[in-house]
């Protein structure tokens, strides 16, 4: 018997996969949730400053409602304390672990590579720390930071004027002076990215550790880090 076209099974369409309804999606523990956020508010800081991120943006990348972020932070005062506070803490152990050296040359040597490292690595949390901060944050900023360590060389360099018999009262001008310009040097940095940080630390402790009037023509850092 001569079977007829329709008669012979024919191959049947792949069948889709399920689609998954928005309810039976993998939802988010609050924990996770709100690194998501801290994270999102992180980049609109560093991008935009304090003043033009809003929470409306932040809801809207993490695609969830407002309510979601004031739930976690309280409004975007809270959400941004929390963003700072977490860079401030960073770059001070970053610095303060770096410090390892007995011989105050190094240690300016590690301090300075400590900031560029961190620059480096962690472009838009410092972005967040060298935006003005918003007059009623009573969060730490980049000041506090540069504070904190400053207050860390001046003990550091107390002790080395003492053994020179010079005025350790001055340690406190002279660890100002040395963050200060470490700082400032590296606001610059991040903008060029030129030359390697290892130059750059290598000549920023050149001016500080020799001065003016005894610099060398091709400084290297003596910890080798730059090679």
């Amino acid at each position: 018997m001569t079977e007829r076209p329709e008669d012979i099974a024919q191959p049947r369409p792949p069948v889709p996969p399920p689609t998954l309804s928005p309810k039976s999606r993998v939802r988010m523990s609050a924990a996770q949730r709100r690194e998501q956020l801290i994270a999102i508010g992180r980049a609109l800081f560093a991008e935009r400053g304090f003043d033009a991120t809003s929470i409306e943006e932040v809801a809207s990348r993490a695609k969830v409602s407002k309510p979601v972020v004031y739930e976690h932070f309280g409004g975007k005062e809270g959400l941004y304390a929390v963003v700072v506070d977490r860079e401030v803490r960073s770059l001070l152990d970053r610095i303060t672990n770096a410090l390892t050296a007995g011989h105050p040359h190094e240690l300016l040597e590690q301090a300075a590579l400590a900031l560029l490292d961190y620059i480096e690595a962690e472009t838009d949390g410092f972005r967040v720390l060298v935006r003005e901060s918003p007059v009623m944050s009573p969060t730490g900023n980049f000041m506090s930071v540069l504070n904190d360590v400053a207050h860390q060389a001046e003990h550091i360099l107390g002790a080395e004027f003492k053994r020179r018999g010079f005025d350790p009262k001055l340690a406190e001008l002279y660890s100002q002076a040395l963050v200060g310009m470490v700082a400032l040097t590296g606001r610059w940095w991040l903008e060029v990215r030129k030359p390697k940080k290892e130059v750059v630390a290598a000549h920023l402790v050149n001016l500080a550790w020799n001065g003016l009037s005894n610099m060398e023509g091709k400084p290297t850092l003596v910890t080798g880090a730059g090679k």
